[in-house]
């Protein structure tokens, strides 16, 4: 390889975890297609509240609608994954997301749609996806081997951006030129197919003594997590960080300050074009080893950006102060999957997976209610700026108080290389187990499984799943 190539090849997405396993390729492309429809209805929704309402503190309390179902779903969720087919919890949910994207749509289509069964709605989606979060995140740390974690976390952070940049920003053309229920129409269409992909899936069923989902199940997450300042941290920084300085549900509201409607759909896609160029030169990131920095940066570099976004009242520099906050959000988010898939055991993943689903989700639901009422207070541009500097600050204050997250190392930190040994002896143990299947297959004269011109290696569960799929 030339010193170019090689140069390129250092700065572009590591693509090792795809070609590694057709269940992480699966999720991938599921997750696009998802990402690209629901973020239709993410851009519709709050839009519609504002066309009915034309409150500020209307839109923000959508945010407080979301929030008791996200944590109550959100733990239960994370017990659940420890105790079920995590491939089930995932189709099912993914169904009954589409549903109520159906629910939307017949409301859209009313000649007064009705105000109520938007905030329904969005407790419904809320608690679905607390319920499947846990899941699908858990279900990343199996598939994708350990060596490969940051750059998992790197392609799965560039799929949600894609999806993320085209959605919002067709989505306030569809709004604008069709109406809502087009968007709404959009988004069951892709949970539909969505559905189709996770039947695909390989079972992925819990460890043969897994318990029941229950309370004390997950007070034995919740400990093993406070037992953790490491993990302790990055759960804290991206709450805070969301708290204060996530503006999203006052967008219209700065649109119609900054004289520039049409700006809208770009405000919530500018973020996600950030995260996007920063993940398509995320290579370097798969030979970083302290991630804890790349947390604790990200978020400030978030907070910057957003306290610029406020103070600036060109409607072209706000977009790009959204751009680079959105950059340094996905930095963090890389660093934080990262620390949880390399660190946290096999048989407590779904139950942690649910306290992540808390820290990233309950923010920015009280974030929306935050901005929503220093909106209604001190006007939308202070509101946005403020949070920003909040921001700064509480994540430079929890590093000082949680100084082990800046010192995380991925090669010496004793839980990272617990979980490493446990995984390549799991995998060792499979390698053995399929060498006893062909030397049974040997001594009974029949062709091993794969053997009739098939050349490629493939895990069993995957080949499973083929087979299924071609039944």
């Amino acid at each position: 390889m030339s010193p170019a190539l090689s140069k390129l090849s250092a700065v572009l997405p590591d693509l090792a975890p795809w070609r590694a396993s057709r269940d992480f390729r699966l999720l991938w492309v599921q997750g696009l297609v998802t990402f690209f429809s629901s973020a239709m209805a993410m851009i519709a929704l709050p839009l519609q509240i504002k066309e009915l309402t034309n409150s500020p503190l209307a839109v923000g309390a959508m945010g407080a609608v979301e929030l008791v179902p996200l944590v109550v779903f959100g733990l239960y969720g994370g017990a659940l994954a420890d105790a079920v087919d995590r491939r089930r919890v995932i189709l099912w949910t993914e169904a009954g997301l589409g549903t109520l994207a159906l629910v939307l749509l017949v409301n859209a289509m009313l000649p007064e749609p009705m105000l109520w069964p938007l905030y329904v709605v969005a407790a419904g989606v809320s608690a679905l996806a607390g319920l499947q979060r846990p899941a699908l995140d858990s279900l990343f740390a199996r598939i994708v081997p350990h060596e490969h974690q940051t750059a998992a976390a790197a392609l799965n952070s560039l799929r949600w951006q894609m999806g993320a940049i085209a959605g919002p920003s067709i989505a306030g053309l569809v709004v604008a030129f069709a109406g809502h229920a087009p968007a709404y129409a959009v988004t069951a269409c892709g949970f539909a197919v969505s559905v189709l992909m996770c039947r695909r899936l390989s079972p992925a069923p819990p460890a043969h003594d897994a318990e029941k989902p229950s309370l004390r199940g997950i007070a034995e997450g919740a400990r093993y997590a406070w037992s953790r300042p490491v993990l302790l941290g990055t759960y804290a920084v991206d709450l805070a960080a969301m708290f204060f300085a996530f503006p999203n549900a006052i967008f219209p509201f700065l649109a119609d300050e900054l004289d520039a409607d049409w700006s809208l759909g770009l405000m919530y896609a500018a973020g996600s074009v950030g995260s996007l160029l920063l993940g398509l030169t995320s290579g370097w990131t798969s030979k970083v080893r302290r991630h804890g920095l790349l947390v604790a940066g990200g978020a400030t570099a978030w907070g910057l950006a957003i306290a610029a976004a406020g103070w600036f009242g060109n409607v072209w520099l706000v977009l790009l102060c959204l751009a680079f906050a959105g950059a340094g959000d996905m930095l963090s988010g890389l660093g934080r999957s990262t620390i949880w898939n390399q660190t946290i055991p096999e048989e407590l993943r779904g139950r942690l997976a649910g306290i992540e689903v808390l820290s990233y989700s309950v923010g920015p639901q009280l974030g929306q209610v935050r901005a929503g009422v220093m909106a209604g207070w001190t006007g939308t541009r202070t509101a946005v700026w403020t949070g920003g500097v909040a921001c700064v600050a509480s994540v430079g204050l929890l590093c000082l108080t949680l100084p082990k997250l800046l010192t995380y190392d991925s090669e010496t930190d004793e839980d990272s290389l617990r979980r490493r040994a446990r995984q390549r002896e799991a995998a060792a143990g499979e390698t053995l187990a399929e060498a006893a299947g062909e030397a049974r297959a040997a001594a009974t004269g029949e062709a091993p499984a794969g053997a009739a011109g098939e050349t490629r290696t493939q895990p069993a569960g995957e080949a499973r799943a083929e087979a299924a799929d071609t039944a």
